[in-house]
């Protein structure tokens, strides 16, 4: 890129698109482009989560919304990480579990919501659930491959020195599967993130960034509603920041690996 075209240090270069529909938008509300009821300004949408009684519910919703992430995550990581671990350290286990929850993998996110309604209700406990389930999937594939990719050479040298299995753990299988672990992360927590909104823009019911999006919807509100969509754009990218930021802190020796 030429010096000319160079952008100032402090634009990341991810940012072009989204500066640029937003300059897009801008000049078009200038010029009178935009018009009708389902308009809104970039003006509108900055002020509504601000000055608006209905445009301020975003707060408490977008913490309501990141409440059931931490708690379906971290669920739903913990449940992944220690079966895909016995899954790739056991054949019989593999053979166990493995066909069962490759086959149940395969269905639609989004289609477990009806069977768990009638399960857990229209509460808390259908959208936990529903979080818990969109973290297990990604991270049991990825510890499963993880641990698997340890070399038979070093299980051999395991095995003379007959390591304890807490030693194996900590010393052999969770290194080797550590940049496989965090690739799942990334993939988990957006998956976590999505499936929570999903949930409570389906349930309805509740506090929460998809039950915000619902209201507006149901409101007219176009201004919410795009307050609502930047809102879980921005929650998504910063949440899979974090988890790089994770990731580059515990094990700097996997930065070129990921």
């Amino acid at each position: 890129m030429s010096e000319s075209l160079r952008l100032p240090a402090w634009i990341p270069r991810g940012a072009i698109i989204p500066l640029t529909a937003a300059l897009i938008w801008w000049a078009s509300a200038a010029a009178g482009v935009l018009s009708g009821p389902m308009a809104v300004t970039p003006l509108q949408v900055l002020e509504v989560p601000f000055l608006d009684p209905s445009g301020r519910e975003l707060w408490p919703s977008l913490l309501a919304s990141l409440l059931r992430v931490l708690i379906g995550s971290v669920t739903g990581s913990t449940i992944g990480i220690v079966l895909g671990y016995l899954a790739g350290t056991s054949r019989a286990i593999a053979l166990s579990i493995s066909p069962g929850i490759h086959t149940v993998r395969q269905v639609a996110l989004f289609a477990w919501i009806p069977l768990l309604t009638a399960w857990f209700g229209n509460g808390e406990g259908t959208k936990i659930v529903f979080t818990v389930l969109s973290t297990f999937f990604p991270l049991f594939l990825a510890t499963e491959q993880g641990v698997r990719q340890v070399p038979p050479a070093l299980i051999d040298v395991a095995n003379v020195l007959n390591l304890r299995r807490g030693t194996r753990i900590r010393q052999l299988y969770f290194p080797a599967a550590l940049p496989s672990i965090y690739l799942g992360l990334q993939i988990a927590i957006l998956s976590a993130w999505i499936g929570t909104i999903g949930a409570e823009y389906a349930v309805g019911n509740g506090r929460g960034l998809g039950s915000y999006l619902a209201s507006a919807r149901d409101q007219f509100r176009m201004d919410i509603v795009l307050v609502g969509v930047i809102a879980l754009a921005v929650g998504g990218v910063l949440l899979t920041y974090s988890v790089r930021l994770v990731a580059a802190s515990l094990s700097p020796w996997t930065k070129e690996q990921r």
